[in-house]
């Protein structure tokens, strides 16, 4: 008996050393997502921003030089990128819907990471709030999304006001304002909207330790989650996601002091392109809600499309977002050292992307909101172990990035998905996955739209293709979505730039003699990819 007890106890020990072995071979997946970064990266073979830690992370994998987003705008490209589906199939192309309200059953990345025995777990923005429900969708998670938890703010200043300001002076500013709200009986929603249209910077240089801010505490508190799951006999996927460089351009003074002004690079073409498409272009609405904005729109030399701002503003701004960037490099640099530490890099999967690009006066253009090459071309990159680091310049899109994760991690890709797998790519990186990627952004008629959250009806749609040369862009009218059959009839305008001829989208030549077989071949293209989507 007592025989028969000494083997049953070896054979349940040899038995947990196989499940925990097993668990241990599963290949564990770091996910980080960064707002409304754009592909000025060190590693993008950009010269003048500093970004070490983004840089040494590119190193360890393939970066994906020509990806795009499916929409360029947080809550649509994040829903799309997070399923794998098109915006299309998702019908999140606003930043009011809801994913699950319109498709209750679609399965996201994390989700079906949970299915396959991993815990998954999440912190700071990576799907958009407004297109989720409140537990940042539920499905997703094996344990309650984080909150910033208080106790990893910097302990003198606390929680930064609006979750955004540490400016002493804007603290008192918005303290005077939530106090005139409440005197007026305003309840809280209306009372945050009250301060905002007071005071609401656009950017913030003071000299504060990184936990001052959001970005800063969710790193520490991501560095102690990660501690916890190699604890965990189960592989983890764990997201992080950072808000900066989004508005309002927030960051410490060690971060602003990288750069030098004068150095701040204007955009070249600030102009409308020739033969435009005026229902491509937009009055940089989100910009405009900012408080130190409207006063220089009063004076400044004001164009009918755009945002019109004088140029030491725009140095400001791009100073600003070149700080951002370098302050969220630096968040990354504290997750890339944690996984060194707990001898974690060998045995996981790092993808970092950034949601979309950005105009930095382009075109007169600020924010995201085109399919324009500033708004739609964002960052991608893929660190695998065992797989050498590399760059490619094939067409890539964020839909590929749910079949690529399962590949690597020897999972079955599940059926349905509008991506396809970049492992080829990461292993040869001349390989070519798809010909073209595609991206497209919702308009709500001819006139400027001011309401950055008004798109929900929107009657026209305008879809774009990119391949290694040109740019197609077609827009359709009546509601008109790809999932339905294609009509001429509905056509309210046509884009086509050669970027080899002209990079900065100078002129449109969609109607030029020179070009009408390759407009004719793109736009085959964009009907036969409209096909593939009635399904």
């Amino acid at each position: 008996m007592k025989f028969i007890r000494i083997t049953s106890l070896l054979i349940s020990v040899y038995s947990l050393s196989i499940l925990n072995l097993s668990a241990q071979q599963k290949s564990n997946v770091l996910f980080i997502a960064i707002d409304d970064l754009k592909p000025i990266l060190g590693c993008y073979g950009d010269s003048l921003v500093k970004t070490p830690n983004i840089d040494r992370l590119a190193k360890m994998g393939t970066v994906f030089i020509n990806n795009y987003c499916q929409q360029a705008v947080c809550g649509p490209t994040r829903a799309s990128l997070m399923t794998g589906k098109r915006p299309d199939y998702t019908k999140v192309w606003d930043l009011k819907t809801t994913m699950r309200d319109m498709n209750p059953d679609i399965l996201s990345i994390p989700q079906y990471f949970a299915s396959q025995g991993y815990s998954t777990q999440g912190i700071g923005k990576v799907y958009d709030p407004r297109c989720v429900d409140k537990e940042l969708d539920k499905p997703s998670w094996s344990v309650p999304y984080y909150k910033t938890d208080p106790k990893y703010y910097d302990a003198k200043l606390g929680e930064p006001a609006l979750i955004r300001y540490q400016l002493p002076e804007t603290r008192a500013l918005v303290d005077k304002y939530f106090k005139e709200a409440t005197d007026q009986g305003m309840k809280k929603s209306e009372a945050n909207d009250y301060v905002l249209k007071r005071i609401r910077p656009t950017s913030e240089c003071i000299d504060v330790p990184d936990n001052a801010y959001n970005d800063g505490a969710n790193a520490l508190q991501a560095k102690d989650i990660l501690i916890k799951l190699n604890k965990k006999s189960e592989p983890f996927f764990f997201a992080v996601g950072f808000a900066k460089p989004h508005l309002p351009f927030v960051s410490p003074k060690k971060y602003w002091d990288l750069y030098k002004r004068e150095d701040m690079p204007l955009a070249p073409f600030q102009e409308k392109s020739k033969n435009a498409v005026d229902v491509a272009y937009h009055n940089a609405g989100e910009i405009r809600a900012y408080s130190d904005i409207a006063p220089l729109t009063s004076f400044s030399d004001t164009k009918e499309y755009g945002l019109s701002l004088p140029i030491d503003k725009q140095k400001e701004l791009i100073h600003g977002y070149y700080a951002a960037i370098s302050y969220t490099d630096a968040q990354v640099g504290i997750l890339l050292n944690t996984l060194d530490s707990l001898n974690l890099t060998k045995n996981t999967i790092i993808v970092l992307w950034g949601d979309h690009g950005w105009h930095l006066g382009d075109h007169n253009l600020w924010c995201k909101h085109t399919n324009f090459e500033q708004a739609t071309h964002a960052p991608l990159i893929i660190s695998s172990p065992k797989i050498k680091s590399n760059k490619t310049t094939s067409q890539t899109e964020f839909i590929d990035i749910f079949p690529t994760l399962c590949e690597l991690a020897n999972l079955k890709i599940p059926e349905n998905l509008d991506g396809v797998s970049l492992l080829p790519l990461m292993k040869n990186s001349k390989a070519i996955v798809k010909e073209y990627s595609v991206s497209q952004y919702p308009r709500s008629g001819g006139d400027p739209e001011t309401d950055r959250l008004g798109y929900a009806s929107a009657k026209v749609m305008g879809y774009s293709i990119r391949d290694a040369r040109y740019r197609y862009t077609v827009w359709m009218k009546n509601n008109f979505r790809s999932t339905q059959p294609f009509d001429q009839s509905l056509i309210l305008g046509e884009e086509l730039y050669d970027y080899q001829a002209d990079p900065l989208e100078k002129e449109n030549v969609v109607n030029e003699k020179k070009y009408e077989k390759v407009a004719a071949v793109r736009r085959n293209e964009m009907i036969t990819f409209f096909k593939s989507q009635q399904k």
